[in-house]
């Protein structure tokens, strides 16, 4: 079995610019032109595409080149009025665009044989449709397209309207990623849209974090709906030497406020019967989904930060994938609550944040991981007058998420340890292996490596 090599790190940053407003006209009529000739070019690609499928990237865009830009070696084109309409139309630009069609025709080329073939949704499923007038945005290539003058200004060759001029335009907003020097810039892209106010440089890095040493401890994070997060720092040998709960309520109470704000609304539409219109209240769902991404960089970024105070080797999570809630009835505050659960989402921007920095994330079962005690006086029950507090059968009282967190890093750390002895436990196995039923008590009687 082959197997594939990790790809490239690639992280794109935005760098805010401040046009005049001849200078918006010029950005204005350069997307315009450009995505003019992308349509065009589609068309050609899609009659040449059985001759040009099986070219390389680069080779399929000199064979394109051949057939619509006339040259002293290519002085017939099968299509000259590509360079009629396109008068001067920059080489780079021209061959960004080339790139671009070929995407999009070979994407519909690959869903067309799909449904052919009887891959489809359903049985009366259409077939796909190409769509030329696809919202493209110029590729910029340095020194071709555009030329950095520090870090607060840019020269980019832009369309007047009948040739191609430079234009020097003011950087405004700035991220990270350009200082750090293993971070390798790309090609970035000129973003202008006047109905969403946007104008900017989506600019992508392609990363290379240094390789990280072992230094025995780990972070595991537990996901929940009452706390947001609560994370926990635990070493090889079972120490715990930091915890801490990452609830951002602020957020969480406008989320909540704006949704029970659709359900009035909804009664008064409604009525005692009937049924709502499609897009209704699509502005607050929006502004919802927002505030649920804000509050997902919010406690991956706080969680990434602790992973780098303590230099974690890996950041611990529960493997919810699939995971559906049970408990709740239809339409009620617990059941919204976990609707509103961001566990996957959590977890992919930690993953992104922390793979920047040449860490690992790790998944461990979730079976157990809040019934069992962590000091392994066995199962745990729910404080009838605190839900949030765990009882030991010792009497103890302990915080339920902080105990499963603790559980968590157990597990993780026996995985990335990888040990096969020493990890026998006495409670039930039910046909897995004891690793993953394991508790921090386990990391206190046996001797793993750091």
């Amino acid at each position: 079995m082959r197997i594939q090599k990790p790809g490239p790190i690639v992280r794109t940053d935005k760098w805010s610019l401040n046009p005049t407003k001849e200078q918006r006209r010029l950005f204005r009529e350069t997307v315009k032109v450009y995505r003019r000739g992308c349509r065009h070019l589609v068309g050609i690609l899609l009659t040449h595409w059985s001759s040009l499928a099986g070219l390389s990237s680069q080779k399929r865009v000199l064979a394109v080149e051949k057939l619509i830009h006339q040259t002293a070696e290519n002085p017939h084109p099968k299509y000259p009025q590509f360079d009629s309409t396109f008068y001067k139309f920059p080489s780079y630009y021209r061959r960004a665009a080339i790139v671009f069609a070929a995407g999009q025709v070979s994407s519909y080329m690959t869903r067309y044989r799909e449904w052919q073939s009887g891959i489809r949704r359903h049985r009366q499923a259409k077939p796909p449709v190409l769509n030329a007038n696809t919202g493209c945005y110029p590729v910029l290539y340095k020194g071709q397209c555009y030329k950095l003058q520090g870090y607060d200004r840019s020269s980019i060759k832009v369309f007047n309207g009948t040739d191609w001029v430079w234009t020097t335009v003011q950087i405004t907003g700035l991220r990270e990623r350009h200082t750090v020097d293993s971070n390798k810039l790309l090609s970035p892209s000129l973003i202008f849209n006047e109905d969403k106010n946007a104008c900017h440089l989506s600019i992508p890095f392609e990363c290379h974090p240094p390789q990280r040493q072992v230094n025995g401890t780990v972070i595991s994070v537990d996901l929940g709906i009452n706390t947001t997060a609560t994370v926990a720092v635990v070493n090889f040998d079972g120490t715990v030497i930091h915890r801490e709960f990452i609830h951002p309520g602020r957020d969480i109470d406008r989320r909540d406020q704006r949704l029970k704000s659709v359900s009035k609304r909804a009664s008064k539409t409604m009525g005692k019967g009937g049924s709502l219109q499609k897009g209704f209240c699509s502005n607050t769902y929006r502004k919802c989904r927002n505030i649920n991404r804000q509050i997902g960089q919010i406690v991956s970024k706080r969680i990434v930060q602790i992973a780098r105070q303590f230099k974690a080797d890996a950041i611990i999570f529960e493997n919810l994938k699939g995971w559906k809630a049970k408990g709740g009835q239809k339409r009620s505050n617990l059941r919204q609550r976990f609707h509103g659960w961001l566990k996957g989402m959590i977890r992919d921007f930690t993953e992104m944040k922390w793979q920047e920095m040449g860490g690992k994330v790790v998944d461990v079962v979730a079976a157990y991981t809040s019934k069992l005690a962590y000091d392994g006086s066995g199962v745990v029950r729910r404080d009838s007058k605190n839900y949030a507090l765990a009882k030991f059968s010792s009497g103890k009282r302990y915080n339920a998420d902080l105990n499963r967190a603790l559980n968590i890093a157990a597990r993780g750390i026996l995985q990335l340890t990888c040990r096969k002895d020493s990890e026998e436990r006495s409670s039930q196995s039910s046909g897995r292996s004891p690793r993953s039923w394991a508790c921090l008590c386990d990391l206190w009687t046996s001797t793993v490596p750091g």
